[in-house]
């Protein structure tokens, strides 16, 4: 019989997984573990369930009916499978619940299960995040009539009473530049606000609710006029006629999750605060969403490596598999490393934020958590990329081939340097962030590396940053060139907080004679720390023609 090549096996996402149950080990108590480990072990066996799934049928899309046969708008969306399932899995083990409970290690915890339940999901997370940022940024808005109205239903750990929200914020004008925001908030004479406008993106819109920014008439131009809005999509069970779904977004990757253009006509609207500055009211949802986004592009990183290295004992080159060649080793292992610095980084983050809403962060840590945010969201989203295509080249030409469900993990990985603000967007959010985010991140590199055994590599470390901070004062009051180099100068930082976090996860795992942690950190430091870009005043015209 001719040769038919195995293809690869996906590891159990939970029990296989190092570099995670090394993280919780060293950072979950005892006492919360065995709940904690029951819920990511049924995810990862959703996981496995959902990867074998994937793999014997035919993928299918969402399917938007606008009219039903009696010339109704009914504007229905048909879901996946995994969609359906969606608030199941979701309530029944806390995925988003968790990240509310009333303790500084919640978002830890809460995150580990978005981790494990993120590709399964089949992005049914994007809306997820949508949600938790929703209850965030309502519960710090202080308006008791829609907390009470929605977070229970937001936090629901009942699939019958839970809500999802979306977030409507982009339209054609603009994307980022939302002081463009045309869609306008009119108060009618019973005192019931109206959202009458036109939304480019909504990526939950099969939600019951939403946020959504728009200009109250009468209201001046600019960012700061604009105000923030919760609204509810649905009426007895059908959708509100004052919303409308134009078309369903035919995207590059994120195939199942139903992205939606809609026109506002009318849909009644409450104030979650003061009728202007409705960005400021946004900015506590931004950083739980970008979080997010970090946690599901490391969650990517993991499968597409899990999937490389399992065919690498399966695929047979030249006579022995392909983990018993050099350089296809050593390919992945610098996937490993880089893996797992994103991996320390993402989850020092929702540590961080954890412990920032409880109240138990050290006094430098809000700083921190303001700067690490926009960093790891930045460099992981490109990351994912570049690990989920080397993944692929992995597989030679299986890897090009649509039903391996191989493409799918590039293609859905190009959607993280987008969403929640582009590489660039953040860049220039986290020189912002810079004032006292610089200084806490060097006090919070010397506690990390204190106990570190590998002096050279904290070393180097520490003279990255020294060069990061000899580039910002070298730009001094510069504000184009500092601009130029924001990119270079976010990468840099990024990556020396995630080298300084690995030499702390390698101090515990090597007191504990495990040494995969240690070699981790030493490969990751010899990929370089610095991606500084100093600029040059003929830069700008590399772009001009003849």
């Amino acid at each position: 019989m001719a040769f038919l090549q195995d293809a690869p096996q996906l590891p159990h996402p939970f029990r296989s997984d190092r570099v995670l149950r090394s993280l919780l080990d060293r950072t979950v108590s005892a006492e919360r573990r065995a709940a904690l480990d029951a819920d990511l072990d049924a995810l990862g066996d959703y996981a496995l369930h959902a990867w074998h799934r994937t793999g014997e049928s035919v993928r299918h899309k969402p399917v938007l009916t606008t009219w039903d046969a009696w010339g109704r708008r009914v504007d229905r969306i048909e879901l996946t499978d995994a969609w359906r399932e969606g608030p199941g899995n979701t309530t029944r083990h806390a995925v988003l619940a968790a990240g509310h409970e009333a303790h500084p290690d919640a978002r830890l915890e809460a995150f580990a299960r978005v981790y494990l339940y993120h590709l399964a999901s089949e992005f049914y997370t994007c809306p997820l995040a949508m949600t938790d940022g929703a209850a965030t940024a309502l519960k710090a808005s202080g308006n008791a009539a829609l907390i009470e109205r929605a977070v229970p239903h937001f936090l629901s750990r009942d699939p019958a009473t839970f809500w999802l929200s979306g977030q409507w914020m982009t339209e054609t004008a603009g994307g980022s530049d939302v002081g463009r925001t045309e869609t306008v908030a009119r108060c009618d004479d019973s005192g019931q606000w109206r959202l009458y406008g036109r939304k480019w993106f909504s990526s939950a819109v099969v939600g019951e609710a939403a946020l959504a920014l728009a200009r109250p008439e009468g209201a001046g131009r600019g960012t700061g006029a604009l105000a923030l809005f919760y609204v509810e999509t649905m009426d007895s069970g059908r959708r509100r006629p004052e919303l409308a779904i134009d078309r369903l977004k035919d995207k590059l990757g994120t195939h199942e999750l139903p992205t939606a253009e809609i026109h506002l006509d009318g849909l009644p609207a409450w104030p979650v605060g003061e009728l202007a500055n409705g960005v400021r009211q946004v900015a506590p949802m931004l950083n739980v969403t970008r979080t997010w986004n970090a946690i599901c592009a490391v969650a990517s990183m993991a499968r597409a490596i899990a999937l490389a290295r399992d065919y690498a004992t399966r695929r047979l080159a030249f006579g022995r598999p392909l983990i018993e060649h050099p350089l296809h080793a050593q390919t992945l292992a610098g996937m490993q490393a880089e893996f797992e610095g994103a991996f320390a980084l993402s989850f020092e983050v929702a540590h961080l934020l954890g412990r920032v809403e409880h109240g138990a962060a050290d006094p430098h840590e809000a700083a921190l958590l303001r700067l690490l945010t926009p960093l790891a969201k930045l460099w992981t989203g490109k990351l994912a990329v570049k690990l989920c295509s080397e993944a692929l080249e992995c597989f030679g030409g299986a890897g090009y081939i649509e039903d391996t469900g191989l493409p799918q993990l590039l293609r859905d990985a190009q959607v993280y340097a987008i969403w929640e603000g582009t590489t660039n967007v953040l860049s220039l959010d986290a020189l912002r962030g810079l004032g006292d985010g610089l200084h806490a991140l060097r006090h919070a590199v010397a506690g990390w590396t204190r106990d570190a055994g590998d002096r050279a590599c904290v070393q180097a470390i520490h003279t990255a940053l020294d060069t990061a901070s000899a580039f910002l004062d070298r730009q001094g009051d510069h504000r184009d060139t500092l601009e130029a180099g924001a990119r270079g100068l976010a990468l840099t930082l990024a990556r020396c907080a995630a080298a300084a976090l690995l030499a702390r996860q390698a101090g515990w795992a090597d007191a504990r004679g495990d040494r995969r942690s240690g070699a981790a950190l030493r490969r990751f430091v010899q990929h370089g720390l610095v991606r500084l870009h100093w600029p040059d005043r003929d830069d700008t015209a590399l772009l001009l023609g003849d």
